[in-house]
């Protein structure tokens, strides 16, 4: 509720306190020598960008950490919410998630990198349960669950139907194909292992599960239930199909098709259908 009092508001409506409380957190987090870096990209997220860093600002974490972020060409105010908050960021002119991400990863200090998206929030123990699943050996990349936040569209009863089903869902996913499993909000893994497979910049969404593609051959990647872990997302990504009883379905349809990925493993990349493809 704290977070939620500032999403989807302009950022000239933050009160200064919670602006310089977030910045000064922010600041006291930051290590010359982290052990993972949390990287933060942004595309016009100026209504939701800082509470996003307000949530990862009261994080409490034992392990040494730098928080960046990456303004991907936005046209709002995304890079002044970024300059108040104090934390180095960077500018990726070439729009799409896959770009933003490498430009985090270029730029990463810490073995492990740690993916956040600006319209979303994270529990206070989450970058340090992402760095302690890390830390087990046989792991090279980590994914949480993740909850929606209600709105007028999208009722509380219905979304908890919905996650409880989805959830199930992906924890069958994990057992062969994590990669189809993985969402970039709440995907970290080994730095290093990321830049030897890097992002696929040209896809308009999947670049997440193309890394854990290539991530799979350097380890395990491990699916986080803990609730500790499970960060709260805008629901928007649900309008696509329009009600919610019609995303579910959507989905419903799309598992049942996809029914054989309980029972197989992916070593190939799938073929790339051109309505996701970023023409130049």
């Amino acid at each position: 509720e704290k977070y939620l009092s500032l999403f989807e508001k302009p950022f000239s409506d933050a009160p200064v306190a919670v602006i310089e409380e977030v910045k000064g957190k922010l600041q006291t987090m930051q290590s010359e020598n982290p052990i993972a870096s949390v990287v933060v990209v942004a595309h016009n997220e100026e209504t939701r960008l800082l509470s996003c860093l307000w949530s990862l600002s009261d994080n409490l974490c034992r392990y040494p950490v730098e928080i960046i972020g990456v303004n991907n060409n936005s046209s709002d105010r995304t890079g002044k919410v970024f300059d108040a908050s104090g934390i180095p960021y960077f500018f990726e002119e070439q729009k799409s998630c896959g770009y933003a991400r490498r430009c985090g990863l270029n730029n990463a200090k810490g073995r492990y990198y740690i993916c956040i998206d600006s319209d979303t929030m994270y529990p206070p123990r989450y970058i340090e349960t992402v760095i302690r699943e890390l830390e087990r050996p046989g792991v090279v990349a980590v994914s949480s669950l993740w909850s929606f936040i209600p709105d007028n569209d999208h009722p509380k009863w219905g979304l908890r139907i919905y996650e409880m089903v989805r959830d199930l869902y992906i924890r069958a996913l994990f057992i062969k194909r994590p990669e189809r499993g993985v969402r970039g909000m709440v995907f970290a893994y080994e730095t290093e292992y990321g830049r030897r497979v890097g992002y696929r910049v040209e896809l308009k969404r999947g670049e997440d599960g193309s890394m854990a593609l290539g991530l799979k051959k350097y380890g395990k990647i491990k699916l986080i239930t803990a609730r500790k872990a499970r960060a709260v997302t805008a629901s928007n990504t649900l309008d696509a199909d329009g009600s919610l009883f019609n995303s579910f379905k959507v989905r419903v349809v799309r598992g049942l098709k996809n029914f054989s990925f309980f029972f197989t493993r992916q070593t190939k990349p799938p073929q790339d259908e051109e309505s996701n493809l970023i023409k130049d």
